[in-house]
């Protein structure tokens, strides 16, 4: 009996000693190292926890205020257990982003983890690195070419949905924009077209509007961290699993739909433009499809994770920023009238749709899109875990310390950018980009982790645009100091609305 007795003890210290022990130890190094950063005002061992017990739109606000008073570095806990490291810089940026190194993402991605699993936005190392390289040449300049056609097709069905609205004092463009962005995203990178009366699909944005806002509630409570309390638990919990079921199973018959047409093809070189304009269209998950019968490197659960991440990115960030940018043009009719010029002397008075290289001459639109993604980045921060000790500014961020980059803040620093509310997209002439901070304008992020799908989101921002302002003239009804911003994994407003006023140019 005495000797269970010791083989019991023995046991318990061993895994005290093998988990918990170097595990305590990490978390005593960062909350040590944390002590040593800038801060805003702390209550003791609760550090700023009782300050984020708030309402969504005055923590946004107060994230703006610390950011401005305690940058570009400072530290937030809630609770000494939790402190994390906070970028509003460039130059603290560009010390963590530049580096192959950390590129892990922040503790709290793991939030996502039930509905998006391990899919290029929240997974690191090797497997990170494949799903990349994967899925690269679904974003090859031929491809892209092609994808043109289907974003005129849709902003044609928007346009026609925006006349019947037309006559109201104003429109919520959210719904309309979010549901273009979904069509195209799911036609262009899963190669299958939507029905844009299904009550599925309606259910579908609605479903991550609702899980965007728990992840928010769940980041603001440090006791909902831990996944078995918050999913047994609590009723947020049990509705993200309910969410999340509605999610899946949409994107689940996405998958099985093109599964059940699929043909096993060989993926061109990168730089083969001729093979890759041979072919009529490459969807993102023809490529997924591909790689799991052709060499194993992705097997169903990645492509569904795969599937599950690009819809939501690809269609909910492109749709706030297209809804922020007809609001800000309804804001500046000056500019606005200016793109408009611009489109008709690249399209003509004509009904033509634009191909490529016609979206590539507005450069003015240009400068207007990277104007309002500097304003309103679609993901207002991000989030890492160093992967060593990293000296930002002068001090010493420890290893294993979840750090956020306020992309937001980044983009209103005063030091490069002047009068940083000012709507001015002649901050992107060329002549006033050379001297600036590479690290100054991040809608993308930067480094190499940077957004994949960037050049498909400028150019179905043109595309939409296009369609839009050569139809309507966009008058101001929400200007940008009455809107009232919120965090969340995508930029938003508190009551979801942005609102415009529609005018016919020949009615």
């Amino acid at each position: 009996m005495y000797d269970f007795f010791k083989i019991g003890v023995y046991s318990v210290l061993a895994i005290i000693l093998y988990y918990v022990l170097p595990k305590a130890l990490i978390r005593l190094r960062i909350c040590y190292g944390s002590f040593k950063l800038p801060s805003p005002n702390s209550k003791g061992i609760w550090g700023q926890l009782f300050e984020l017990l708030c309402s969504d739109v005055t923590f946004f606000k107060k994230l703006r205020k610390w950011s401005k008073d305690h940058g570009p570095l400072y530290v937030l806990s809630a609770s000494v257990l939790f402190p994390s490291a906070n970028i509003s810089g460039p130059e603290a940026f560009e010390a963590i982003a530049s580096t192959t190194k950390n590129i892990e993402k922040n503790p709290v991605y793991i939030f996502l983890h039930l509905w998006l699993g391990d899919g290029l936005l929240t997974s690191t190392g090797t497997k990170w690195h494949t799903r990349r390289k994967i899925l690269t040449p679904a974003f090859h300049f031929s491809i892209l070419q092609q994808f043109i056609m289907i974003f005129n097709s849709e902003t044609k069905k928007l346009v026609e949905f925006l006349k019947k609205e037309s006559k109201k004092p104003w429109i919520n463009v959210v719904p309309f924009i979010s549901q273009f962005t979904l069509n195209s995203i799911t036609e262009t990178s899963m190669g299958t077209a939507l029905n844009l009366e299904s009550e599925e699909d309606k259910n579908y944005v609605s479903a991550i509007y609702q899980i965007g806002r728990i992840m928010y509630e769940r980041f603001m409570r440090p006791w909902q961290y831990f996944s078995i309390i918050f999913y047994n638990f609590s009723s947020s919990g049990r509705k993200e699993k309910q969410l999340v079921k509605t999610l899946h199973n949409f994107t689940n018959k996405i998958i099985a739909k093109r599964m059940s047409t699929f043909e096993k093809f060989d993926v061109p070189d990168d730089n083969d433009s001729y093979n890759y304009s041979k072919r009529k269209k490459l969807a993102f998950l023809d490529l997924l499809i591909n790689a799991k019968i052709t060499n194993g490197s992705i097997d169903d659960q990645g492509i569904k994770d795969e599937v599950n991440t690009f819809m939501f990115e690809g269609h909910d960030t492109t749709a706030m920023s297209i809804c922020f940018t007809l609001m800000l043009l309804a804001n500046h009719r000056n500019h606005q009238d200016q793109i408009y010029q611009e489109i008709i002397s690249v399209l003509g008075e004509s009904n033509m749709n634009p191909e490529l290289n016609d979206l590539n001459e507005l450069k003015f639109m240009e400068r207007c899109i990277k104007e309002s993604l500097r304003l309103y980045p679609s993901v207002p921060f991000i989030g890492r875990t160093m992967e060593e000790d990293t000296i930002v500014g002068g001090y010493l961020i420890p290893k294993n310390t979840p750090t956020n980059i306020h992309i937001f803040d980044i983009h209103r620093n005063e030091k490069h950018w002047p009068d940083p509310e000012k709507f001015d997209p002649d901050r992107f002439l060329p002549e006033n980009c050379v001297n600036r901070h590479p690290f100054a304008y991040a809608p993308f992020s930067a480094g190499p982790r940077n957004c994949i799908g960037q050049r498909f989101a400028i150019l179905e921002l043109k595309a939409v645009l296009c369609g839009i302002l050569r139809n309507f003239i966009l008058e101001p009804v929400d200007r940008p100091e009455t809107l009232q911003l919120v965090p969340d994994i995508v930029l938003r407003t508190a009551n979801q609305t942005v609102n415009v006023k529609f005018t016919l140019r020949n009615p």
